[in-house]
């Protein structure tokens, strides 16, 4: 599948630079409904973005940026997805290290008895359905707003233990700098849900991701070059876009905005992550859950144990747990050479937005995905919007099924 790096541009119609979910969902629907010639330009040695994942020495399967999981409302994300792989339901799970002990993550009532005595733990729950009556989960912001004394007192402790240094742990910036979005991702749940994201459906696929990615992309239309930065290829003439100097009727970018313009206007900054890894050789597990978080400690964000949901392989011997240490990206480092979050603030948005204009202004220049949009995108999020921009690009484009 993965083709010479010779490549004659003129034999394609689009080229779509990066291979993770949004260029591999805009490169199948081109080359599968519309008959497009499609050339896939990935600049890691290998396809599926973040989303890759491989076997280790202990047969572990080990997800190499972090863990990913499917979590969505939508049916038609689950279809999509189950045309490439077989899905395992699978509702993560997760901790969160406070004051020595684990609490249970998403925060919620459980998260109370284990920070407060039982009868302060009782009021709470009494006080918290009056106030938010037909909810099941709030922002911790909601919680701090409360005008009731307890509920604040108690989402006060909540963020200054977790919230607060977890967030300059993870972007080096305090609460009051960073979009207040980015801290909602995970809300505080008004029951004992003890599901991390309370979402309909949650899976996993069984072979894992980067099979995914393989069936996915694997189509006669498609032909896939990793290990080569498109951005050596890629030329921006007055209104249009040219790979090795030729025009193609459209580029799909899914990389940083900014690395195409040659940060032209200023950088846009992307926090990375660097993985440390940890294997035993035991049969029990050694986290209490999928992955924990550990908001009080000085360098590491998250642990994750691998083995707790490897379903293509069982049994295994050893365990293999990954903690990350986040740290600002940079596109020349020996670490942190991998670009993974937005960095969301005031400030950035306006620097964004000089961007968004000059990229409007390439006629066949599409920009789609977490980076290049510079948007916060969960997983179902991604695909979604994948879909949505390539049901815009049908119209901007004139693409027909053929």
């Amino acid at each position: 599948m993965v083709t010479e790096k010779k490549i004659n541009v003129q034999d394609f119609d689009v080229v779509v630079v990066g291979s993770g979910f949004s260029g591999a969902i805009f490169a199948r629907e081109l080359a599968e409904k519309h008959n497009k010639k499609v050339l896939v330009v990935e600049k890691r040695p290998h396809i599926a973005g973040n989303m890759y994942d491989e076997y280790n020495e202990h047969g572990i399967l080990v997800q190499q940026y972090g863990p990913h999981f499917f979590n969505t409302d939508k049916a038609w994300v689950l279809e999509f997805l189950k045309k490439y792989c077989e899905l395992i339901p699978h509702a993560v799970t997760g901790r969160s290290e406070i004051d020595g002990k684990y609490v249970q993550l998403p925060y919620n009532f459980q998260t109370i008895q284990d920070l407060l005595p039982l009868n302060e733990a009782e009021e709470l729950y009494k006080l918290m359905r009056e106030e938010f009556s037909g909810e099941d989960r709030v922002s911790i912001f909601s919680l701090l707003e409360s005008k009731n004394k307890k509920i604040h007192d108690f989402a006060e402790l909540l963020y200054e233990k977790a919230f607060k240094p977890y967030t300059m742990k993870q972007w080096n910036l305090t609460t009051e700098q960073i979009d207040k979005s980015v801290l909602n991702r995970v809300k505080f749940a008004l029951n004992f849900d003890s599901r991390y994201l309370n979402k309909d459906f949650q899976y996993l696929p069984k072979h894992g991701f980067t099979k995914l990615f393989e069936s996915m992309l694997n189509h006669q239309n498609i032909k896939i070059i990793c290990d080569c930065d498109a951005l050596a290829h890629i030329s921006i003439i007055e209104d249009t876009a040219y790979y090795d100097g030729e025009y193609v009727e459209s580029i799909v970018y899914t990389g940083p905005i900014d690395e195409l313009f040659n940060r032209e206007f200023g950088i846009l900054p992307y926090r990375s992550l660097e993985f440390t890894y940890e294997s035993v050789k035991t049969t029990e597990h050694l986290l209490p859950s999928d992955f924990v978080s550990y908001p009080q400690t000085n360098t590491f964000t998250r642990k994750t144990e691998y083995r707790r949901f490897n379903y293509e392989i069982t049994g295994q011997e050893y365990t293999t747990i990954a903690a990350e240490h986040p740290l600002e990206y940079n596109p020349d480092g020996q670490v942190g050479n991998v670009p993974y979050y937005p960095t969301i603030t005031s400030d950035n948005l306006k620097l964004l937005k000089k961007y968004q204009i000059k990229a409007d202004s390439i006629n066949n220049l599409i920009l789609v995905g977490r980076l290049a949009e510079y948007k916060y995108f969960n997983m179902d999020l991604i695909i979604e919007n994948a879909f949505h921009k390539f049901e815009l690009c049908k119209e901007r484009f004139g693409w027909l099924n053929k």
